[in-house]
């Protein structure tokens, strides 16, 4: 009776502190969603409790004499060629550092990629603004694409090349045998085996992108380029806030990424726990 009785106090505790945390992490979804359907009047009187009644107009208010929908095309277009980049590029480097490694000029650049991913955004600032501007790409989409891809580079190297230490040698092994060039064996064998860590780094780098704020206040600061994250921070003036619609705003930006983690989740941990075995 004491062994039952102790287990159903154990299940209650669990089920209530698993609870506490589900309205822990959900409660900012719950701030978000009601003060994207609230008037600015309910804004003012219901506080946190649910509104009145619902309205849609913050949606549209939100595009309507704003530059949230060029903002949001822009960023779409950075955010597609970043993560295009990063595919491509972070594969082919993390391929050739994963089957050097013991070559010391290769395995010094995987360190030097390594020590990239803890170095802190300030500390590059101002030298990249400096470089961007002797290289005229300030404001420009080239440089926000080159800006933020070069920054997210080296995490993906280093992810990409722990998971390529799981794939058998022996299969290039046999397609450089078989007459195929080292472009071919990458794209047609070892490319394909890549795939959980390729969507785990695309949902990463998709997101990365997408949401990236201090890349684009350094390097596209004009409102001709102005991108998604830095629209949405122009809701929140020095003298008003239109806090109604900037949730509404917040919803529309937060949904290509949201479809795009439900669509690829399967592979995110498949990808990320194969890569640190070996890696």
């Amino acid at each position: 009776m004491t062994i039952t009785r102790n287990k159903i106090t154990a299940l209650l505790v669990r089920t209530l502190f698993l609870g506490a945390l589900l309205l822990f992490f959900f409660s900012p979804f719950y701030v978000q969603f009601i003060y994207a359907f609230k008037t600015r009047a309910d804004v003012a009187v219901t506080g946190l409790s649910f509104p009145t009644s619902l309205t849609f107009i913050n949606f549209r208010n939100a595009f309507d004499g704003t530059s949230l929908f060029p903002a949001f095309v822009r960023t779409s277009i950075v955010t597609l060629f970043v993560v295009f980049i990063l595919q491509t590029t972070g594969a082919m480097a993390a391929w050739i550092i994963a089957r050097n490694q013991k070559n010391r000029v290769y395995n010094s650049l995987y360190y030097i990629f390594l020590a990239a991913i803890i170095l802190p955004f300030q500390v590059v600032m101002l030298p990249l603004y400096t470089q961007f501007r002797e290289m005229s790409m300030l404001n420009t989409l080239q440089g926000l694409i080159l800006g933020i891809a070069g920054f997210q580079l080296a995490y993906n190297i280093f992810l990409m090349t722990g998971f390529i230490k799981t794939v058998p040698l022996e299969l290039e092994e046999a397609s450089l045998m078989d007459g195929a060039g080292q472009w071919t064996t990458f794209w047609k064998i070892v490319y394909p085996l890549l795939k959980p860590i390729t969507m785990t780094t695309l949902v990463l780098n998709f997101l990365s992108a997408w949401n990236d704020f201090m890349i684009a206040v350094v390097v596209g600061f004009k409102e001709s380029v102005r991108t998604l994250q830095y629209a949405l921070y122009m809701f929140f003036g020095q003298y008003s806030t239109r806090i109604h619609e900037a949730f509404a705003a917040f919803i529309i930006a937060v949904l290509p990424v949201v479809i795009l983690y439900i669509v690829l989740q399967k592979y995110i941990v498949d990808g990320l726990t194969s890569g640190a075995v070996k890696g």
